[in-house]
């Protein structure tokens, strides 16, 4: 097949260099952004006069045939013709002639395919915060039925107080709400107008940009040529967007691995997110979230990816850049097939109340709470951190819990501990008492749950 830009070359290309370079094994799947921004780019020309409107109006109808083809899956992809742009433009051109050449008049491949990208990614993004915001509101839906459980937190995987389940799982609709405002932060980065931009230096046609802009919806347009067609910056910030994101599902997945276990028993993962074992039939394995911990590895490697791939590269366009789409179209996949799997999954988790509770009051969990007894009896925290960690040491030499010591065994320690010291030595009065704004207090938490929808919501 003729290349398009066969006019500077007497000789072939030859079928490695072909096979080497080509990208559409990958890049098809931005055909109906091609095709959308092709049609923008129509009307604007015949708009201006650029080219005769009759041949705009009829490039438009080709192009929209193309799209029906396509979509039916009549479309045949060649590799000969290296990309995307270049297979819609061919077939553009086999089916009203020489007419279809006037498609691609100022325009390179160069501005186009940053077009194509950012469509492409302004789409799956807001696709993403769709989906973040319906993992927050699960996450709450399970926090609200959840509302008063208590189970023990943790600091160095060492228990360490009793909090409430309801709070535990808003901290991570916290992080996911976070993730949500950065991906509609890097949507504004994302939506801005490259086309136009040409090859590097813009066109001495009189294009009209901001028409071309208002058709397919972007909120600014590129003011540097040069920049717009060597920028992958919001590629970058969209993949880094992602890897936090999958920071955190693989933080929320690994204590699902744990809690699932037999020496934790805290959940009972659903049949349908766990798998057996092809040799030891008593095995139900967390094998759903342990892939949320894995794929986070690739999503980070797309990263490192991209940022290895522009950090040497002169201005303006490089065929390197060619590279970038695979690890886009990679980290979208995994991102999406992530989130979906957790919004299914998390609300047929059933919850051990019953072992959670026990083992939130385990571990001297109140001790804390015994040394902010002793600072309410006017003693400085620091005496009143170690008159504690004295009476912890004397519970373990003796085989005893805090609430297991008489009055007089207590007033070995100080004389100032009363009566009274029960009351604060209990799971639920210690959730009781966190008070503080933010804290795992019912009644905090279900002010935390209802700024969390308002905001969210």
């Amino acid at each position: 097949m003729k290349k398009a830009w066969s006019g500077r070359f007497t000789g072939k290309t030859s079928k490695i260099v072909e096979q080497y370079t080509e990208s559409i094994s990958f890049d098809q799947r931005l055909w109906k952004y091609d095709i959308e921004g092709s049609i923008a780019h129509a009307k604007m020309l015949g708009k201006q006069g650029i080219i005769p409107k009759k041949d705009a109006d009829k490039i438009i109808g080709a192009l929209t045939d193309i799209y029906s083809d396509i979509e039916k899956g009549r479309f045949r992809f060649s590799i000969e013709l290296e990309d995307i742009h270049m297979n819609i433009e061919a077939a553009l051109i086999k089916k009203i002639g020489d007419i279809g050449g006037r498609l691609h008049t100022a325009r390179s491949r160069n501005d186009q395919v940053a077009l194509d990208l950012r469509l492409y990614l302004r789409a799956e993004t807001k696709e993403i915060i769709g989906l973040l915001k319906k993992l927050a509101d699960t996450l709450c839906a399970i926090a609200a039925k959840n509302s008063e459980a208590i189970m023990p937190g943790y600091t160095h995987m060492q228990r360490a107080q009793p909090v409430l389940l309801s709070h535990h799982l808003l901290a991570y609709a916290q992080m996911f709400s976070r993730d949500r405002e950065r991906f509609e932060d890097c949507l504004k980065r994302i939506n801005i107008l490259p086309l136009g931009s040409c090859a590097l230096a813009g066109t001495s046609l009189p294009i009209d940009r901001d028409y071309v802009a208002k058709l397919l919806n972007f909120d600014a347009i590129s003011e540097n040529s040069i920049d717009a067609v060597s920028d992958r910056d919001f590629a970058l910030e969209f993949l880094s967007a992602s890897s936090i994101l999958m920071m955190h599902l693989s933080r929320i997945a690994e204590e699902l691995v744990l809690w699932s276990t037999e020496e934790f028993s805290f959940i009972e993962l659903p049949d349908a997110f766990t798998t057996g074992s092809s040799i030891m039939p008593q095995k139900k394995n967390p094998d759903v979230a342990e892939l949320m911990r894995g794929k986070t590895g690739r999503v980070y490697g797309s990263l490192m990816s991209l940022l290895t791939l522009m950090k040497g590269l002169p201005l303006a366009y490089n065929r390197d850049m060619q590279e970038d789409k695979e690890p886009v179209f990679d980290t979208v996949d995994t991102v999406k097939l992530t989130l979906n799997a957790l919004i299914q999954m998390l609300p047929e988790i059933k919850f051990n109340s019953t072992r959670l509770k026990y083992t939130a009051g385990a571990a001297f969990s109140t001790a804390t709470d015994l040394a902010e007894y002793l600072v309410r009896k006017d003693i400085p925290f620091r005496t009143a951190h170690e008159i504690t960690g004295k009476i912890v040491r004397y519970c373990i030499d003796n085989k005893k819990d805090l609430k297991d010591l008489s009055l007089a065994e207590y007033k070995k320690f100080s004389a100032k501990i009363g009566k009274d010291i029960n009351s604060c030595l209990t799971t639920e009065q210690s959730v009781r008492s966190k008070n503080s704004f933010g804290g795992t207090s019912v009644s905090k938490v279900k002010e935390q749950l209802a700024r969390f929808k308002k905001k969210n919501g």
